[in-house]
């Protein structure tokens, strides 16, 4: 090997990491975080070139059928011959190769299942319509990832089995150079990975640095193993050293940490320090250096994984907040409905004419292992359909996302709220425009509240309602609450998601009945933030009082606490500020 990888820039990272993963693809992967451009394109064009000719190369489209993928029913043979005639599908065809996933963070969840029950089996297996139908199907994925907000992440469950988690998204075409890992030194680090050994230091120290970055999975430090065994062989060695194991933790577990490790016990200053120990004697001149323990190895470990920790991550890591998820809640905003008639097709099922658009290709294939006994001698070459062949298409559509402003329309401060949601909500209607969502508004004041605004898209209609509304009296957010509980379930009804955004200071002061009193209505906030929890209405609390106490001890706070709700403390909010809160919450 003519050098070691740059690994000073995210672009020599990313392609030593490519080299490591064209050496042992197999049952492993990539997360290639990065948009369609000239980097991603010139990272793909290495890899392949890095896997040619002995590593084949498959790509499966967003949106690729089962019997695409896992195998079915060979049509044409089938109704020919009159017998089911099976076909391999994409997953057997990428045995011993690599299958890359095109806009992995919108695959679906069937789809991603079945991939992943691949990788962990090693078999790709179909059993439908009459017929089961197995093969080998042992390959690579690389998952290219080109999502923009929080939530548009590969599948959790995929991401677990890829070893790499690589982000291009800041490196610009002209940081893309040549490294000095060729086709040829890949090639044959592949053909020296059998004669790589490690021990249990090794395993034992990755292990141990996993847990300290607060990573779960067990297969993340297996993972690590593997990699470092391609490093090793890479190199040029058989047998994993500590170098080797330094790379694999900086490249598979650094991106996943969760938390930063715990910090040693600082020693208390008013104690005595313990007496120093008497130096040994000088050791000979041909004395052996001493062993490194499995205990230091794992601090090594640890300190090259958080040298390779990003600084934006390694922030938040020492601030406790964690890292996106790709998880989605039931309540969440702008979720996939199933539909009839329109969306992305999730396949077919049985069913009538009547209940939606008919599946031909499906129906055929239901239809084809029956011929042979259907089939009659006045018309033999005829084929027969019948209604239980009938297969109708499934859709599945994302629901629209309905934002209900819930503002609290009192006091002398009320004129300056309301500017701030105006300017939020005249924001979000220019999404709106794009993404099909409304937004409604519902203001409290005085002794009760009302629907100011009915769910609308219309930018000058909202300026005409916000114009004239008048502020002033108390503070009744559990009316304000209940009555933008009642819209959110009319909006359910309709087939879209609500998403409640309550922007008050917090100080109710006029009870559910009307009747004063901060405590009594106070309470009544609270119940009413609990119901808007058990029904699963995704919610997001603004307070705008002054910060003149902890976030905790606030009553929005508690209030945003009842409803499970996302708290956002903005005493100074601004427009931009508040639209940006509001669509962080509809994609969480």
């Amino acid at each position: 090997m003519s050098g070691a990888p740059e690994l000073s820039s995210a672009w020599g990272r990313a392609c030593h990491a490519r080299a490591l993963f064209a050496i042992d693809p197999l049952l492993s992967g990539v997360a290639l975080h990065a948009g369609a451009g000239p980097v991603r394109d010139a990272w793909l064009a290495g890899l392949r070139e890095e896997l040619a000719p002995t590593i084949r190369w498959r790509r499966a489209p967003l949106g690729i059928t089962d019997d695409r993928l896992l195998g079915g029913l060979d049509l044409a043979a089938t109704l020919r011959t009159g017998k089911p005639i099976a076909q391999s599908g994409l997953l057997a065809e990428a045995d011993g190769g690599v299958l890359a996933l095109a806009m992995a963070e919108r695959i679906a969840p069937g789809a991603a299942a079945r991939i992943v029950a691949a990788m962990d089996s090693g078999m790709a297996t179909a059993e439908r319509e009459g017929f089961s139908f197995s093969a080998s199907a042992k390959f690579g994925v690389v998952a290219l990832d080109e999502g923009q907000g929080e939530d548009e992440r590969p599948p959790a469950a995929l991401l677990d089995r890829l070893a790499f988690w690589l982000d291009l998204t800041r490196v610009s075409a002209r940081e893309i150079n040549e490294l000095p890992v060729t086709p040829e030194e890949v090639a044959a680090a592949r053909a020296r990975l059998p004669e790589v050994v490690s021990d249990d230091d090794a395993i034992t120290s990755l292990v141990e640095v996993a847990d300290q970055l607060g990573i779960a999975s067990l297969r993340a430090p297996l993972l690590a193993l593997r990699v470092a065994r391609a490093a090793c062989a890479l190199r040029g060695g058989t047998k994993v050293e500590e170098e080797d194991i330094s790379v694999a933790a900086g490249l598979v577990l650094a991106p996943r940490a969760t938390r930063m490790p715990a910090p040693e016990e600082q020693q208390n200053p008013e104690e005595e320090p313990p007496p120093e120990p008497p130096e040994p004697p000088d050791a000979p001149a041909d004395e052996a250096p001493q062993e490194i323990t499995a205990e230091d190895l794992a601090d090594m470990v640890l300190a090259a994984a958080l040298a390779s920790i990003p600084p934006n991550l390694l922030r938040q890591l020492e601030l406790g907040r964690p890292q996106r998820s790709s998880a989605q809640s039931a309540g969440k905003a702008g979720a996939n409905m199933p539909s009839k008639l329109r969306g992305r097709p999730i396949g077919a099922r049985p069913g009538q004419l009547r209940e939606g658009r008919l599946g031909l290709v499906d129906t055929l294939r239901a239809a084809a292992p029956w011929q042979k006994l259907r089939r009659t001698a006045a018309d033999p070459s005829r084929v027969q359909v019948r209604a239980e062949d009938f297969r109708i298409k499934r859709f599945r559509q994302r629901r629209g996302t309905t934002a209900i402003f819930v503002v609290d329309a009192s006091g002398s401060s009320a004129m300056q709220r309301l500017a701030e949601v105006k300017g939020a909500i005249e924001l979000l209607l220019v999404d709106c425009y794009v993404r099909r969502d409304s937004v409604a508004m519902v203001a409290f004041r005085g002794k009760g509240a009302e629907l100011i605004l009915p769910p609308t898209r219309s930018l000058a209609r909202a300026k005409r309602t916000l114009a004239g509304l008048p502020g002033g009296g108390g503070t009744p957010i559990a009316s304000g609450l209940e009555a933008a509980l009642d819209l959110a379930e009319k909006i359910r009804r309709q087939g879209q998601s609500p998403l409640l955004v309550l922007m008050t200071d917090g100080r109710a002061n006029v009870a559910r009945d009307g009747g004063p009193g901060r405590a009594h209505a106070l309470e009544d906030a609270l119940r009413a933030g609990r119901q808007v929890r058990a029904l699963g209405v995704a919610a997001l609390a603004i307070d705008t009082a002054p910060a003149t106490r902890g976030a905790g001890e606030a009553p929005t706070a508690k209030i945003a606490e009842a409803m499970s709700a996302r708290y956002l403390p903005l005493p100074n909010a601004d427009s931009s500020r508040v639209n940006a809160a509001v669509r962080a919450a509809s994609a969480s």
